[in-house]
């Protein structure tokens, strides 16, 4: 052969095992099913208990987060999960619900019915307690996923006699205060020795009463909201304020008004969620399984002691991560409702057990994402039940990603008591006192 020949041979040679090696490699890149390269992280088909997640092997668990956790994780945002966080996974437990709820749902659930409004919106009738839609379907399956968390097992009465809000900033700073609540359910419930609240267009479903005890220049401001049983009736909310020693009832338009240099809007009471039903369009996304932090201790050291600085992410010491079933909602205003609220889009991952937030995502008005919320609740004994998860007792953590902004609350503080109906002391029987806008002026009294 001559040798221009040869030279134009292992031209064509070389060139042909280029090609190959091109599209091999364009192969493992677009198709999905090609085999992973030896160095990669296999993502995890589940978590076995034991378990620790760290900021080097996350990547296998990505699957069982939250979009926005996961996001912390990868530095997206000022907020970034800090080197020293661990999640250490248990076993999932399921508490069984309180059987005076199940028997509740059992006997009324057939009659509940969702009544169509004339703005768009829902309401429903025929509730008398219990969950309000056992096996939610289709129409309307989100809404009625979200009147299954709405309607969740709550004790009638619980009180925690020093809980905490504390705010941090970019630069670290924080600020704390102190406060006193009491929570009380007082229609539909199942609790054998709940008082009864008296029915008709009045009755109340739960109200909820916070006072400041610290700072001392801010102790004895207290706020007190009323959400009634009948679902289409507004939450109403008031504030004492020591200056005045008076209360004075709080615009509807302050709702979006955070609270004492807290991210918590009034919209974020109630353990994550406190809007109106019949004014929200929700859009069921699916069921997943997701890490959450549940059955928590109490948090028994000064913050920032028992978390992972700056992001201020749980440590181990509040206890180990679950892999949860968990319904994932897109809520948001009727385009009726709308106009001047504070966000576009709540979307919350519901514990599909127990219907409890565990981690929300808020976006602004404009749609981009505001705010990340995580909330770990607390495993209560009620007397006479057991555990629940429900207990309106959690650790909650605000993470404002426009501001670099940050709140964290815990119910109850430093291992001061809590109490779950009987247990409470006379003093917090009076309803009157706790339940209602007058009795806010018996504080400085």
């Amino acid at each position: 052969m001559k040798p221009i020949a040869m030279l134009l041979l292992l031209m064509l040679l070389l060139l042909s095992s280029c090609l190959l090696a091109g599209s091999a490699l364009a192969a493992s890149v677009n198709d999905p099913l090609a085999a992973p390269s030896p160095t990669a992280n296999p993502p995890a088909k589940t978590i076995a208990p034991g378990t620790v997640i760290t900021t080097s092997n996350w990547q296998q668990y990505r699957d069982f987060m939250p979009d926005t956790m996961v996001a912390l994780f990868e530095g997206r945002y000022a907020w970034q999960m800090p080197a020293s966080a661990q999640m250490v996974v248990g076993p999932t437990v399921i508490h069984p619900l309180p059987k005076n709820y199940l028997a509740a749902t059992e006997k009324y659930a057939d009659q509940v019915k969702v009544v169509e409004l004339p703005d768009g919106g829902l309401s429903l009738t025929n509730y008398h307690g219990g969950i309000p839609f056992p096996h939610p379907t289709d129409p309307h399956k989100g809404w009625k996923t979200l009147a299954n968390l709405w309607y969740r097992y709550i004790p009638h009465l619980t009180v925690d006699t020093y809980g905490s809000g504390c705010a941090i900033d970019g630069t670290g700073s924080y600020n704390c205060q102190i406060y006193s609540a009491v929570k009380r359910q007082l229609a539909y419930n199942t609790d054998s020795d709940a008082p009864a609240e008296p029915p008709g267009p009045d009755a109340r479903y739960f109200t909820e009463w916070f006072m400041t005890l610290e700072p001392e220049q801010d102790r004895y401001t207290a706020y007190l909201t009323i959400n009634y049983a009948d679902p289409q009736r507004p939450e109403e909310e008031y504030a004492f304020l020591p200056a005045l020693r008076r209360y004075q009832a709080i615009s509807t338009a302050a709702r979006c008004s955070e609270s004492q240099g807290m991210d918590a809007t009034f919209e974020d009471f109630h353990n994550g969620f406190d809007s109106n039903l019949t004014q929200l369009q929700v859009d069921y996304l699916g069921r997943r399984q997701m890490l959450a932090l549940v059955d928590v201790a109490p948090v028994a050291d000064a913050f920032p002691g028992e978390v992972a600085m700056p992001l201020g992410f749980p440590s181990p010491k509040w206890g180990k991560w679950q892999v949860r079933d968990v319904d994932v909602l897109d809520i948001r205003k009727l385009p009726s409702q709308s106009r001047g609220y504070c966000y576009s889009r709540r979307v919350i991952y519901a514990d599909a057990h127990f219907a409890y937030p565990l981690w929300e995502d808020l976006y602004d008005k404009d749609g981009k994402l505001w705010k990340i919320i995580g909330l770990y609740p607390l495993k209560v004994d009620v007397p006479g039940i057991g555990p629940v998860d429900t207990a309106a007792l959690d650790v909650e953590s605000f993470w404002d990603i426009q501001t670099h902004h940050a709140s964290f609350a815990a119910e109850p503080y430093m291992a001061h008591p809590y109490y779950i109906n009987e247990q409470a002391p006379a003093e917090y029987t009076d309803m009157p006192r706790y339940t209602t806008a007058a009795g806010l002026n018996l504080i400085m009294r």
